[in-house]
């Protein structure tokens, strides 16, 4: 079939997103996932090959060509392994195994296949491969793509709140509006959460774990050819040497607890995020933010004049089917019948997607916050037209006063009413209660009663 470009592609996320996923296809695609299998197979094959038990030698220049076999990769390769899967290559017939069509790719690569062909796999299960690959693109799909962007919008957010840390801003609690507080401290709110979330993340990433134990986890092809090698130290040796951490009693699979710990933790970030695109939108309808214009570009097909929040809207989005997308796999990867079914085998190359999802939201967020500024004028309006907020400070000064009536009096003045600035000052002038606490009472004002607002910027670290 002719190649019709990327406005033929079945996902978004290789048509009409193509270009926000792309630093993503170097871990998700299936390419990625040859070249990883192709890795493990080669490391594994040479320490076989460091085994004093086994008769298998390697000389250096071969270790070289070997390595070189993923370490270059490219398209080319991945074709040969397609077509041993598919339609067979030279002289091997179609294996309908693409595990086995990556050993079939190894052995033709040996300077001797019939002497040390036998090597490659040997004594594996296919999951011993599978597992280890997805994990070499996971970590880096996670720690070199996803947390950088996180910590960027991270950042993002912390520079803005300490800019605006000053600037006073009507609260809504339930909707309705509420004790004032400083748009610097609510953003400083989503940046410490977002921080804590990363968090969870990096230490998710880097807990990821493997298992080179053989068909059922017992290392049994391994011992009956080799009943005196401690195969249980080698695997441990041989899965740290990927950088991963090494789970010792499995199944056939890796009981993939590490990879839910990673998602889980994903979505604790697009959580946060999730809810600070839901709050940009609301300010943005409430114009206490303002949206920079972009010239040629159109908010509407019939209302001329429109500037829509679409960053944050194509975020929430993404975010939102990227849970989905988590959520199912965390559930799905966990559980398998009894040592082992398939059906996770197609699931997880769904990775990749959900992460696409992720990617494509953070960056919709980053630029939804880089197009909007705070509306200073609006957000002093808002606090004016809404004076009844500064009862809860009348209320509690009256209190410490000794006031026993104090709620009570503000809620008959102000509660379900549009009381203004002046029905306070004249029901200060009735109390009986002390200048010096009449000046108190008749200094609060909206715009000032942001409590320590500003001073909880700095709690960011």
């Amino acid at each position: 079939m002719t190649d019709r470009g990327s406005l033929y592609a079945v996902s978004p996320l290789d048509g009409r997103y193509a270009r926000y996923t792309e630093p993503l296809t170097e871990y998700a695609s299936e390419a990625a996932l040859m070249r990883a299998r192709v890795e493990v197979e080669v490391e594994y094959f040479i320490a076989l090959a460091d085994l004093e038990a086994t008769p298998l030698e390697l000389a250096a220049d071969t270790r070289a060509d070997l390595r070189a076999l993923y370490e270059s990769f490219d398209a080319d390769d991945a074709d040969v392994i397609k077509r041993l899967e598919t339609e067979g290559y030279e002289e091997y017939s179609a294996t309908n195994h693409d595990v086995k069509a990556v050993e079939y790719f190894i052995r033709m690569a040996l300077p001797d296949e019939d002497e040390q062909g036998p090597w490659v796999h040997f004594g594996l299960t296919s999951e011993d491969v599978n597992n280890l690959a997805q994990r070499l693109l996971v970590k880096p799909a996670v720690e070199d793509v996803l947390i950088p962007e996180i910590r960027e919008l991270r950042d993002t957010l912390a520079a803005e709140a300490r800019t605006h840390r000053d600037l006073p801003m009507l609260a809504r609690t339930h909707g309705q509006p509420a004790t004032p507080t400083t748009y610097g401290k609510e953003l400083a709110v989503y940046a410490a959460r977002l921080g804590r979330a990363l968090g969870r993340v990096e230490a998710a990433a880097d807990d990821l774990s493997g298992k080179l134990a053989g068909a059922s986890g017992t290392y049994a092809a391994h011992h009956a050819a080799y009943p005196d090698v401690d195969w249980q130290a080698f695997s441990k040796t041989f899965v740290e040497s990927l950088g991963l951490e090494h789970v010792a009693l499995t199944t056939q699979v890796n009981p993939c607890d590490d990879l839910a710990a990673v998602f889980d933790a994903l979505r604790g970030v697009n959580n946060v995020l999730r809810d600070l695109d839901l709050d940009m939108w609301l300010y943005v309808s409430d114009r206490y933010l303002g949206q920079e214009t972009v010239e040629g570009e159109t908010g509407s097909s019939t209302m001329p004049h429109k500037v829509n929040p679409i960053d944050f809207e194509n975020s929430e989005g993404n975010l939102t089917k990227a849970n989905s997308d988590l959520t199912f796999l965390a559930d799905y990867v966990t559980t398998s019948r009894l040592q082992r079914d398939l059906s996770d085998s197609t699931v997880k190359r769904n990775i990749g997607a959900a992460f696409a999802h992720c990617l494509i939201g953070y960056g919709k967020a980053a630029n939804g916050l880089a197009k909007v500024a705070p509306n200073s004028q609006v957000m002093l309006e808002a606090l004016a037209e809404n004076p009844e907020v500064i009862g809860e400070a009348v209320q509690t000064i009256l209190r410490r006063e000794g006031d026993t009536e104090a709620y009570e009096r503000i809620k008959a003045l102000s509660r379900g009413e549009r009381a203004s600035l002046s029905d306070f000052q004249r029901l200060f002038d009735d109390l009986d209660v002390d200048e010096d606490v009449r000046e108190e009472l008749h200094a609060l004002t909206p715009d000032s009663y942001t409590g320590l607002g500003s001073e909880l910027v700095d709690e960011l670290e």
